[in-house]
C-alpha cells in the first residue's frame, strides 16, 4: 500500500496546479494519448505507411493546433502534407513520406510546445512516439 501512495504522489506532482484544486474527473484532467499508428516502440513498421496519426482521450481543439515535435531533425519524418484532425475531433493525422531502416522519434506536445490542447484549452499530456521501420 505504501508503494502506491508514493506512486500515486509522484503522479500528483506531475499534474499542473489548476488540477488539484478541482475534483478529479475526466472533464477537468488533461487528454492523454489513447493511441497511435505506428504503434511506439514498434521495430517492424513498414516504410510505405504514409500517415502516422494519434488518438486522444477526448475531443480536442480542431483548429490548426498541434505539436508534432522533433528531438532531432534526422529523426523527425519528412513531411508529405499539413498535419488535420479526422472527423472524430481525437485522431490528428500526419502525412509523412518515410525511409527503410530508420528509427524515429516525435514528441506529441512537449515541454516545449503544447499546442494538442482539448476543448476546454487543457494542452494534452507529452508522448513520446518512437519506431522504427524495416530496412
Amino acid at each position: 500500500m505504501r508503494g502506491t501512495s508514493v506512486a500515486m504522489f509522484l503522479a500528483l506532482l506531475c499534474l499542473p496546479p489548476s488540477v488539484h484544486a478541482q475534483p478529479v474527473a475526466v472533464e477537468s484532467l488533461p487528454p492523454v494519448v489513447v493511441r497511435t499508428v505506428p504503434q511506439s516502440g514498434d521495430l517492424a513498421v513498414d516504410a510505405t505507411l504514409k500517415e502516422i496519426s494519434v488518438t486522444f482521450s477526448k475531443d480536442m481543439t480542431t483548429v490548426e493546433m498541434w505539436s508534432w515535435a522533433e528531438i532531432t531533425p534526422d529523426s523527425f519524418p519528412k513531411l508529405a502534407g499539413k498535419p488535420h484532425y479526422l472527423g472524430d475531433r481525437r485522431t490528428c493525422v500526419l502525412p509523412v513520406k518515410l525511409e527503410p531502416g530508420k528509427t524515429y522519434a516525435i514528441w506529441v506536445n512537449s515541454a516545449r510546445y503544447d499546442n494538442f490542447r482539448d476543448q476546454g484549452n487543457r494542452p494534452a499530456v507529452p508522448y513520446l512516439l518512437v519506431f522504427r521501420t524495416r530496412a
